[in-house]
């Protein structure tokens, strides 16, 4: 496993925010976490990453290839994000300052990581960018001049720049419209096939997970109600709130522009 998840909670001082969630995710696979707005999915994510508040207290273990996340140093955690775990985010926008360019943004993270030498920089770079369809001259826009979808492309080119073994996508298509939408998960899954990276999806989609998913957990209210492989639990689903979900989803095929109805009923 290259990520193990042993009884973790989250509590603020009013409640338990995550109850005693345990989770296992494999080498390589594209793992779902699938659950409606407010089921704690993202506040999971972020624990893995040690992004949470201060204010949070968290228990349990985390492990990334037996290491304990939890007990790393935060010189040692900061090292580790980027470089062995790498985050693409609902807000990709957010991601980015303004007032800096793209080239700006990719020196940056390679310098935060190691890499001094400004033509080593770029060399990467510029492969970065063309290994997400994206043409080197938006190398020295700024994000203000990208589309949308060339904004979230960017985003997981700089994600995937330092080959991390692990890689959280929390939300990724929301911000999107559907043809957006669809091209950047399909440029993920080249991406994952050609870098052999896991990744874990944090999705509210049933579509997506049918189409790229390999096992998926079904979260609500801070805790895992059903964890399993894709189809047992899409065609046979235990718990009456994975029931629930699943038939309130837009049918695959439904939704969707009409040149991808085709590619999405698979």
């Amino acid at each position: 496993m290259i990520l193990s998840i042993e009884q973790l909670s989250i509590s603020s001082k009013e409640k338990k925010i995550i109850d005693n969630v345990s989770l296992s995710i494999r080498e390589g696979e594209w793992y779902a976490l699938v659950g409606q707005s407010g089921s704690g999915k993202s506040l999971l994510s972020q624990a893995i990453g040690r992004m949470l508040s201060p204010n949070l207290q968290v228990e349990g273990k985390i492990l990334f290839k037996d290491e304990d996340l939890l007990s790393l140093s935060p010189k040692r955690m900061r090292s580790f994000r980027g470089q062995k775990l790498s985050y693409v985010f609902q807000d990709y926008q957010g991601s980015f300052t303004p007032f800096r360019t793209i080239a700006q943004h990719f020196e940056e993270y390679q310098k935060a990581h190691g890499i001094p030498d400004t033509k080593d920089q770029q060399i990467n770079s510029m492969e970065a960018l063309d290994s997400v369809g994206l043409d080197e001259a938006l190398y020295n826009r700024y994000p203000f001049q990208l589309s949308g979808g060339q904004l979230q492309r960017v985003s997981i080119a700089m994600a995937l720049l330092l080959s991390p073994d692990l890689l959280i996508a929390d939300e990724i298509t929301t911000a999107l419209d559907s043809v957006s939408g669809h091209r950047i998960l399909e440029l993920l899954a080249k991406r994952q096939k050609e870098t052999g990276c896991t990744i874990l999806f944090i999705t509210h989609d049933w579509r997506h997970v049918r189409r790229y998913g390999t096992r998926l957990a079904v979260m609500k209210e801070g805790k895992i109600v059903e964890s399993g492989g894709k189809h047992r639990i899409l065609d046979h689903p235990q718990h009456e709130y994975t029931k629930q979900l699943i038939q309130a989803a837009p049918r695959i095929g439904h939704d969707l522009p009409s040149g991808l109805k085709e590619v999405e009923n698979v």
